[in-house]
């Protein structure tokens, strides 16, 4: 099967031994299959980060040692050794294989040379040339907005003033978040986004949002559906923040602002987890656009398509940082659904502690 793949493919067992390669992955380390299946693959590649850190030595990625909750590998950059001693730098990706104790068993990963993805500069400057446009809304109301505040302040009803000021400070936090989405991008790829944990009131969050949200969609009608019992999370609350508002807002672009649910539950699963759900009664997601909207720049035509087109594949890069997983349902004719979780063991796996 791995070898229908044109991407890299490698396989390896708990002690990060090499039991399976592609051909692919041969051409583009340049050693043959027989010596590197059995190899520990630190001693047979030196895998590094692009800093230069060397990995996979004395164990797995932190966060997916302690969570077990934690399946995917997010794509990042790292330097392999080929056989005549030169790195060659690739996009890795992947999922860990766990035991029934949620123990890492190994792990499936693929391999995409540098040089087959889009040209890195063509990517630099899709997304500036994304993100100036985004900028240039908020920026030129402010302007707008500031002009007149300096300009005929005696003139101003006091009401005229605070509507304009609202409208300033709500502009500059959509330029707060887009530049936050910059540096999310960077980090996500680059497998350096540090999350700032703390124990947090999803309801309490959840409220914010649609309290936000509302500013710019007055007609906003959503509904938050949070149980009483439902258990803190220990999470970055900027960070779940930032999921929750890029799945409302696109509930209200694509869907209507009207007839919106926000609920979560207790998973029952083996995996103790919370999940958050946004609902819409919109038109629905057609088929084949519904694996393509955690896409980079992905934006479907219907409703009022704007933004960078990057929101959806951030909040799953930072929904998987957390341990958990970001997934899209859709009826047509009847609404879409967006569902994340997040473990609710994080504090004791990260910790040690059962406290």
């Amino acid at each position: 099967m791995i070898e229908r793949l044109a991407d890299g493919v490698m396989v390896l067992d708990a002690g990060r031994r090499i039991t399976d390669v592609n051909d692919a992955f041969t051409a583009l380390v340049g050693i043959d299959r027989a010596t590197l299946v059995g190899q520990p693959v630190a001693e047979a590649l030196a895998p590094r980060t692009s800093e230069g850190r060397v990995i996979l030595v004395d164990g797995w990625d932190r966060a997916a040692e302690t969570m077990r909750a934690v399946r995917a590998i997010a794509e990042h950059e790292v330097l392999l050794r080929r056989a005549d001693r030169s790195d060659v730098t690739a996009l890795v990706t992947g999922v860990y294989e766990r035991d029934d104790d949620g123990r890492i068993s190994g792990a499936a990963l693929s391999f995409r040379p540098r040089a087959r993805r889009r040209d890195a500069s063509t990517a630099g400057i899709e997304i500036v040339s994304t993100v100036s446009h985004e900028l240039r809304s908020p920026l030129t109301s402010v302007k707008g907005y500031t002009s007149l505040l300096i300009n005929r302040w005696d003139r101003l009803r006091d009401d005229q003033k605070k509507m304009m000021l609202e409208q300033v400070h709500h502009d500059a936090d959509r330029v707060t978040r887009l530049i936050t989405e910059l540096l999310d991008i960077s980090r996500l790829e680059t497998g350096r986004l540090v999350l700032r944990r703390q124990m947090i009131d999803l309801a309490e969050v959840a409220s914010t949002v649609v309290e936000k949200v509302g500013m710019e969609y007055p007609d906003l009608d959503a509904a938050v559906e949070f149980p009483p019992d439902l258990p803190q999370i220990y999470a970055d609350p900027d960070k779940v923040e930032q999921v929750l508002t890029n799945l409302v807002e696109n509930a209200c672009k694509y869907a209507s602002p009207a007839g919106i649910t926000v609920r979560a539950e207790v998973g029952d699963g083996q995996e103790r987890s919370v999940a958050v759900a946004v609902g819409d009664r919109g038109e629905g997601i057609p088929v084949e656009d519904l694996p393509r909207v955690f896409t980079k720049f992905f934006r479907r035509s219907e409703g009022r398509p704007t933004g960078s087109g990057l929101g959806l594949w951030i909040s799953r890069g930072l929904v998987e940082a957390h341990g958990g997983r970001l997934t899209a349902e859709s009826i047509p004719g009847r609404g879409t659904t967006f569902r994340f979780t997040l473990p609710l063991t994080a504090f004791e796996e990260l910790h040690g502690t059962d406290a």
